[in-house]
Parts: structure tokens; C-alpha cells; sequence
């Protein structure tokens, strides 16, 4: 363990061996960090916050505080981070509104510099979030999720797996899994070089578009592709955004071509 001398760590605070603190890091009460973590210079890490082996908190990153909720009593609640996430200079991520739900984080997700995660979000693994992503409270991001720079995510809203959001682009409803969203809660297409690099085979990627064009260049009521959907296409990739629709409380973002959205 290697800790700079400026470094405040309270004494209840529970680090491993092998952490290393730099200079004027501040480390609360109630945080435990496992093996391998490296805290930089100015980095404060508070409240009920539990982190993974091998995670990077890059300079002036703030882990843990109060969520941005009015209705929050000053409760412990908590922040659960699991192993080799990456959080570079200035990232924010609040503790959860309540003692019955955490904030949680999976492995292996990278946050870039000045982005934020709001209270009782849920984000999976191998996630990207570029610099000035700003995701409110709430939010469900699945697995290999790319969020562009200077995107917004709605409080409560859902992104998919596989999922790209084009930079600077918003949502305030779902975004299903495989789709690229642009601008103001539009689709324009699938994720494709996402698809390919995580391996999907030809047979499957069109699958997933003869899919998206089912769902959203057809007659049929989206409620009713869906169904017809389930019927006609039965690879686990299109079930996989069929289920996710199905499963929607906000509706999903519309096709940019879609005049009556």
C-alpha cells in the first residue's frame, strides 16, 4: 500500500493492502476498497461505498456523495462498484435516494472525464461513458452500452444492450438493445460495427435488421409488430429486443424517418 502523505483516510475506512492513494485524496467512513485500486490526487470517496479489485479513480473524481434528490433524508445509503471500472478526472456518481435500493455498478465499465451517474442508476458491464455524458437518476444501462459524448439520459429510462448513442444525442425514453440513437429520442438504425465486433454473425445481423424494419417501416401498431414479432423471428437476439420492448414503461425511442412521432 502506498499512501501519499497528504491523503485523508478516516480510520473506519476499510482498504486492502495493496491500494494506492495519492496526494490530498479524501476517503470517508464507510468506504472499502479491495485490492489493486488506485485513488489519484484529489479524489474524494464517501458515503456507504463498496469497490470491486482493480478499479481507477482519476484525478478530482467524487464517488459516493448525497444523490441530487430533493425527497433524500440524509438515510446511509449506498454504492455498490464491482471490480476494473475506470473512472477518469472529475466522473461523479451519487449514492442511491433510500435504504431499499442501491446504486450499482458492474466490472469493467469505463466513465470518461466529467461525465456523471445520477442515484439509483443500474449499470451493467463493459459499458462506455465518454466525456460529459449525463445520466439522471433511475437509469438501467445493460451491457456494452456506448453513451457518445455530451449525451443525456433521462431519469428512469432504459438502455439496451449493445446500444450506441450518437454524440450529443438525448433520451427521455427507452432505447432498445442493438439500436443507434441520434438526437431527440430517435433511432436511425442498428449498432452495426458494435454488432461486429462483439462477434454477431451475418445470419444474426440480418436477422436484427430485417427485425428493425418489421418494427419500424411497417403498418402495424408498434404493440402489434411486437407480437407478430415474436411469431416471426426467433433468434435470441431479436427476442432479446422483442422482451425488452414488451417490458417498456416509457415507450422506446422512435425511427428518425418517422414523421408522427
Amino acid at each position: 500500500m502506498a499512501i501519499h502523505a497528504t491523503a485523508i483516510i478516516h480510520p473506519k475506512a476499510e482498504l486492502d493492502i495493496r491500494v494506492d492513494v495519492g496526494p490530498f485524496a479524501v476517503i470517508d467512513e464507510g468506504v472499502q476498497l479491495a485490492s489493486d485500486c488506485i485513488v489519484g490526487p484529489h479524489v474524494h470517496l464517501t458515503g456507504q461505498l463498496t469497490v470491486g479489485e482493480g478499479c481507477q479513480f482519476h484525478a478530482g473524481a467524487v464517488i459516493g456523495d448525497t444523490p441530487q434528490d430533493m425527497k433524500y433524508l440524509n438515510e446511509p445509503t449506498r454504492l455498490r462498484i464491482g471490480d476494473h471500472n475506470i473512472f477518469r478526472e472529475h466522473v461523479t456518481v451519487h449514492r442511491s435516494n433510500s435504504a431499499d435500493e442501491d446504486t450499482t455498478i458492474g466490472e469493467g465499465n469505463f466513465f470518461m472525464a466529467n461525465s456523471h451517474l445520477g442515484h439509483n442508476c443500474h449499470v451493467g458491464n463493459h459499458n462506455v461513458i465518454v466525456n460529459g455524458a449525463l445520466i439522471a437518476g433511475h437509469v438501467t444501462i445493460e451491457d456494452r452500452v456506448f453513451i457518445s459524448g455530451n449525451c443525456m439520459v433521462h431519469q428512469f429510462a432504459r438502455i439496451g444492450t449493445l446500444a450506441m448513442m450518437q454524440g450529443g444525442a438525448g433520451i427521455s425514453k427507452d432505447l432498445p438493445p442493438f439500436m443507434m440513437s441520434m438526437a431527440n429520442n430517435t433511432v436511425c438504425g442498428l449498432n452495426t460495427v458494435g454488432l461486429r465486433r462483439a462477434g454477431f454473425n451475418p445470419a444474426e445481423r440480418t436477422e436484427l435488421k430485417k427485425l428493425y424494419h418489421h418494427l419500424y417501416s411497417g403498418e402495424l401498431r408498434l404493440s402489434e409488430a411486437v407480437i407478430q414479432g415474436m411469431e416471426l423471428f426467433s433468434s435470441a437476439p431479436c427476442q432479446q429486443v422483442l422482451t425488452f420492448i414488451q417490458s417498456s414503461q416509457r415507450g422506446i425511442c422512435r425511427d428518425i424517418r418517422d414523421k408522427n412521432g
